[in-house]
């Protein structure tokens, strides 16, 4: 597994296509929805002597800036890594 430095989360991306019984439809939309999991959290950024702590945990859902992170694939699945300051919001 991948363990994110300093102020990095890595997303697990939701799967963009439908599972309906054991069938697959693919979505043909072009655009991507921006929602990913967070599976894990570096120990956050020094600044001044100081700690910053990341304002996400592991397992939250997050909405996150569209070009802002580095693709990763690992075993069929894909995740993105990305700085804590680019992650919008959580989805509650």
């Amino acid at each position: 597994m991948i363990k994110p430095l300093n102020d990095y989360v890595l997303l697990e991306v939701e799967p963009t296509e439908k599972k309906v019984g054991d069938i697959i439809l693919p979505t043909n939309d072009n655009k991507k929805s921006h929602v990913a999991k967070v599976v894990a959290i570096g120990e956050g950024k020094v600044k001044d002597g100081v700690k910053e702590p990341i304002l996400v945990h592991v397992g939250d859902k997050v909405i996150y800036k569209e070009y802002s992170a580095t693709d990763y694939e690992e075993n069929d699945k894909k995740y993105l890594l990305i700085q804590a300051e680019d992650i919008l919001a959580i989805v509650e």
